[in-house]
């Protein structure tokens, strides 16, 4: 993705809309999409992604779950308008207030705090309201279409998984499915650059076009990984005490940072 999107690829609806604002790119994550901040003198902060339309394009799935999500009484960013244009998806976003977790000046013990209850909190809403149907088997088969369009990026894989093909990890992913699903709703992508916080409180989720009813520990794997990374790997255990009952599943977690892989 270039810098910043060439003004005559911008929709016609967008550009007004940014008009005046500074362009900064967005390098934290990993998201296929450009993400940029826009930033002026006397107006709110503002974000924009785009990326290529097409079968795997998320855009405007994040731009659903914004929705729903925002009405479900959830923090984060109002979408502010979607467009398909010159072959990409575009997507405006208003900006959610504070830091990110994984970059806040918060000691490690607040930190974990904030995620246990962020997702405590998700994980209480009603399944059957959501829309976003993420169970095991239409993961598994998400993760085969992506191999069978070589969307998979086996140099991104674990380190653990460094040097195996993606049909040798899909062929474990298949021979490791959990029997059981503990269904809640999950982020998708529970990490902590995705959980943001002001003044030292929770203030939204970011980045959420993977949410949908899926076992917790879609959310509990990730953001232990992401701990891990981010402060270290002795906060894993207290982050699992916050975040409370049911006890969670080693076995699990391994298999939907496996299933992970594939996205």
């Amino acid at each position: 993705m270039p810098s910043r999107p060439p003004e005559t690829d911008l929709p016609n609806g967008f550009r007004q809309l940014a008009s005046g604002y500074r362009w900064h790119r967005q390098t934290i994550g990993q998201s296929q999409a450009g993400v940029f901040r826009l930033a002026a003198d006397g107006k709110p902060a503002l974000f924009l992604k785009y990326e290529r339309n097409g079968p795997f394009a998320e855009l405007a799935d994040e731009a659903a779950r914004l929705r729903w999500l925002a009405g479900q009484g959830i923090a984060c960013p109002d979408v502010i308008a979607l467009e398909s244009h010159a072959g990409h998806d575009w997507l405006l976003m208003s900006a959610v207030a504070g830091e990110d977790l994984a970059s806040a000046a918060i000691d490690p013990a607040h930190v974990i705090a904030i995620m246990a209850s962020a997702l405590r909190g998700l994980h209480a809403l009603d399944i059957r309201s959501c829309p976003f149907d993420h169970r095991l088997f239409r993961r598994i088969a998400a993760a085969r279409a992506r191999i069978e369009a070589g969307e998979v990026d086996e140099s991104d894989f674990d380190e653990e998984r460094q040097g195996r093909t993606a049909a040798e990890v899909f062929a474990e992913l298949e021979a490791l499915r959990p029997a059981t699903e503990d269904l809640v709703v999950t982020h998708g992508d529970a990490c902590l650059p995705n959980v943001m916080a002001t003044e030292g409180r929770f203030s939204g989720f970011i980045d959420c076009g993977r949410l949908g009813v899926a076992d917790r520990h879609q959310d509990l794997a990730l953001a232990c990984r992401s701990i891990r990374y981010n402060i270290g790997g002795a906060w894993i255990e207290p982050f699992l005490e916050r975040y409370g009952p049911p006890e969670t599943e080693p076995a699990k977690c391994s298999w939907y940072r496996l299933l992970d892989e594939f996205f």
